[in-house]
């Protein structure tokens, strides 16, 4: 059994991963005639990008830890 916080870590991987691949598929596609409103999108894909990178580099630690 893990600790809550690991689970938390779980949780916001999988809310991070739902909302970058709703800009992927959906938010840069609506907002193509945008040049701006793109550049944004792109910019948060990065960071979404980042974010899902260190949770699961976190909860890798905590699963191995585990063993």
């Amino acid at each position: 059994m893990f600790d809550n916080h690991i689970y938390n870590f779980m949780m916001q991987v999988v809310q991070e991963h739902k909302s970058l691949w709703r800009i992927k598929h959906m938010y840069k596609k609506d907002a193509s005639d945008c040049d701006e409103c793109m550049a944004l999108w792109d910019e948060l894909e990065k960071a979404k990008e980042d974010h899902v990178k260190k949770l699961e580099k976190v909860i890798t630690k905590h699963l191995l830890e585990k063993k």
